[in-house]
């Protein structure tokens, strides 16, 4: 299996939301208390503990708008909050049976076939194999029950597209 890396949302995006600054919808995020499940942090890549603050927000997490620049609600750590960089599965892949991967060209394409719902247990092999083949740039993991983006995937050795 060749080696991946894992990646949140970079860092100073969070900043920005966390001042008020607009999602993608241009809107300003939501305040509210997180329950402690299902509360998953795109920055941390971790629940929002329970009776912290967290952000509700659109996010799309491609630079720009286009057919497959997909759209979604996400949570986010209210206070600041250490990017995840950790290796193997984050704790956010770790709290449901299965997710969403789907493949993407550098130009932020969906390479189609790709998308699978897979195991928890197979994300990381799913993944690794789809980065075998050079027409595809990163992975994207989203639920599998509501199509939230989760975070991206990429080979550990190469920098992902901006996105």
């Amino acid at each position: 299996m060749s080696e991946i890396t894992f990646h949140a949302m970079p860092t100073d995006l969070a900043h920005n939301l966390r001042a008020g600054g607009p999602d993608a919808y241009e809107m300003p995020p939501e305040r509210e208390v997180s329950t402690g499940s299902g509360t998953p942090c795109r920055h941390c890549l971790n629940d929002v503990s329970e009776g912290a603050g967290m952000l509700i927000l659109a996010h799309r997490p491609f630079p720009a708008l286009q057919p497959y620049a997909e759209t979604g609600p996400v949570f986010l750590c209210a206070d600041a909050c250490v990017r995840w960089s950790g290796q193997g599965l984050p704790p956010i892949l770790t709290s449901s049976v299965d997710y969403l991967l789907k493949g993407y060209t550098a130009d932020h394409r969906i390479c189609y076939g790709t998308g699978k719902v897979v195991a928890q247990g197979g994300v990381e092999a799913y993944a690794a194999a789809l980065l075998t083949r050079p027409e595809i740039a990163f992975v994207d993991v989203r639920s599998a029950r509501n199509n939230c983006f989760l975070c991206r995937i990429g080979r550990a050795e190469v920098a992902l597209p901006a996105g």
